[in-house]
């Protein structure tokens, strides 16, 4: 039943004073004639999550312009440039924790320099949304029902008013937030007809602040990108128009130079480049096609039942690498099984770091094979598979590599970068291994190999229970998921950049397991169903109540999440 915020206030103050767990009684919805306020959870103590709470302003109220939300590129622009103005104006009205525990704290999951599909706000042409939490303030555990009252009454008030009225935006901002937005989903849907796997506009600035702030470094201390001519592309985006800059092409991609020279920065531009960035970010017209993943070495990673076989075969003691497990990983067979893994969920470019690779792994030398015969050597190295990747598979690859001039060899491009500027060097590399002739014989036979596509995951061995609780999973933190009695850890799955992105992950296991695993359908078609359904009816599908913490994962990451649950059983 809807009450009004007269009963609301009535309650606070019928409360006051008492035991915490009375804060119960003020769970439901309230008329504030501006808005809606519903109080979904009440937290069960102060030191417990806050209080889950939505308020939802009429569209007959918030007259946001239906060209803001018109299509889902601009609605979730949108939704994201809103979720910002609340947060901000939390700082500004709020007067932040005050009494026991996380009393008085209102806090939305506020986002990053990436622009993701959140749950945090929602708007359509009936109304706009958002999803906060707030800290139901207690002294001890005796309620405060004053602060209450200021908190749900007057600063609640004023945080709507300001953020999700219209009237009170600068629309210039908002329309640039959305329209930035826009430009980059359709940069970014344009790079295959293109034949491009991705683009970084001239005048981008990559350098970030530090290697734990996302922030961009200023553009007084950093070096803009600039194309070189031979790679520059133009590309017509629907709001900016043309935008030109350096089109990597499918295929074989090799970024090479000295160290300290912007290597790594420009592949992790390009690796964020999956996602859009914040308008001023300075990557807004970096874009990547979205089946691009990152893969490094993982030592000590659990495996279970994937073929190896196209990097690692003929182990000691005829173990075999056609359903692989292991406990503890080493550097090279994680790096295969991390691959593999991507093309089983539908990966199309691969992402390497020589400095996060196993050596042993990326090449083997002339004096190497002399001294350590094929027959004994198990590992296959990347340098032999990764051309019959491209032309069998259609997978291309870039990798950034400065320690080994055999892969000139087997690359269709090759950048350097010398002072954080891209040079395209691939007609000297190209002369320079016609000259220098590579000594190594190539490994591992005339293909790549079959990727087995069918591993299916059964539902008995992914269990969310602790004890007598059924379900208690949860992120700690970016990199890390508690599932039940296990941990899973992602620290080396490096496109997760929100904690609730891992949130989200987290979840989506439990809503697969619960939907699709049925011991018969393969872990690629289950994710595949399971994002289908996030497509379809929204992030709110994972969860059976309202939450407001939640952002949208790829397939890849979540893949990856539940290949690392110690205890998964494949058929």
């Amino acid at each position: 039943m809807m009450r009004d915020s007269k009963e609301l206030e009535l309650r606070l103050r019928r409360i006051d004073g008492r035991g915490y767990k009375a804060y119960k009684d003020i769970a439901g919805s309230y008329d504030f004639r501006n808005f809606t306020l519903y109080i979904d959870h009440v937290q069960s103590d102060p030191f417990a999550p806050p209080s889950r709470v939505r308020v939802q302003v009429s569209q007959r109220t918030a007259q946001f312009p239906p060209d803001t939300y018109e299509n889902k590129s601009r609605s979730i622009g949108l939704s994201d440039y809103l979720t910002r103005s609340f947060a901000s104006h939390i700082r500004k009205f709020s007067r932040g924790i005050r009494g026991t525990g996380k009393s008085g704290l209102i806090e939305i999951d506020t986002p990053g320099q990436e622009i993701l599909e959140r749950t945090s706000a929602h708007i359509n042409s009936e109304y706009v949304e958002a999803r906060f939490g707030v800290g139901l303030p207690a002294a001890g555990r005796r309620i405060l029902s004053r602060e209450a009252i200021e908190i749900l009454l007057e600063q609640l008030p004023r945080i709507v008013e300001a953020a999700l009225f219209f009237r009170y935006h600068n629309s210039s901002s908002l329309y640039r937030h959305i329209k930035v937005n826009e430009d980059q989903d359709d940069l970014r849907s344009k790079l295959p007809s293109q034949r491009l796997v991705a683009f970084v506009a001239n005048g981008s600035l990559l350098p970030r602040v530090s290697g734990v702030d996302n922030s961009p470094m200023s553009r007084e201390e950093a070096v803009i990108f600039k194309s070189p001519p031979s790679l520059e592309t133009t590309i017509t985006v629907r709001n900016r128009g043309e935008v030109t800059g350096m089109g990597i092409r499918k295929g074989v991609t090799l970024i090479v130079g000295g160290g300290y020279h912007g290597k790594s920065t420009l592949l992790r531009a390009i690796e964020l480049g999956v996602y859009n960035q914040l308008p001023g970010d300075g990557r807004e017209y970096v874009a990547t096609i979205p089946e691009a993943v990152k893969i490094r070495a993982e030592d000590g990673r659990y495996i279970e039942k994937v073929d190896i076989t196209p990097f690692i075969s003929n182990l000691p003691l005829g173990k075999s690498t056609a359903d692989f497990s292991t406990d503890d990983a080493s550097g090279s067979t994680s790096q295969a099984a991390n691959i593999i893994e991507a093309l089983e969920v539908g990966a199309r470019l691969l992402l390497i770091d020589e400095d996060t690779s196993a050596t042993n792994f990326m090449i083997r030398d002339h004096r190497m094979q002399q001294l350590v015969a094929k027959e004994k050597e198990p590992i296959t190295p990347f340098i032999d598979k990764v051309r019959f990747l491209a032309e069998e598979l259609g997978v291309s690859t870039i990798v950034v590599i400065g320690g080994s001039g055999d892969y000139f060899d087997v690359a269709d491009c090759v950048i350097k970068m010398e002072d954080y500027l891209p040079y395209d060097v691939t007609p000297e590399a190209s002369a320079i291994a016609e000259k220098y002739k590579a000594e190594r014989k190539k490994e591992g036979g005339e293909s790549f190999g079959v990727v087995n596509m069918n591993r299916i995951p059964l539902r008995e061995s992914i269990n969310p229970s602790r004890g007598r609780r059924e379900v208690k999973v949860g992120a700690k933190g970016m990199h890390t998921i508690s599932f039940g009695r296990q941990t899973i850890d992602l620290g080396a799955v490096e496109q997760i950049i929100s904690t609730s992105q891992t949130r989200s992950i987290a979840d989506i296991i439990v809503y697969a397991r619960s939907r699709y695993m049925d011991d018969r359908q393969s872990l690629q078609k289950v994710i595949g169903l399971v994002m289908k359904d996030i497509e379809t009816k929204g992030l709110d599908i994972i969860s059976p109540y309202p939450v407001g913490n939640y952002a949208l994962p790829r397939p890849f990451e979540v893949a990856a999440a539940i290949n690392r649950l110690r205890g998964l059983r494949i058929r």
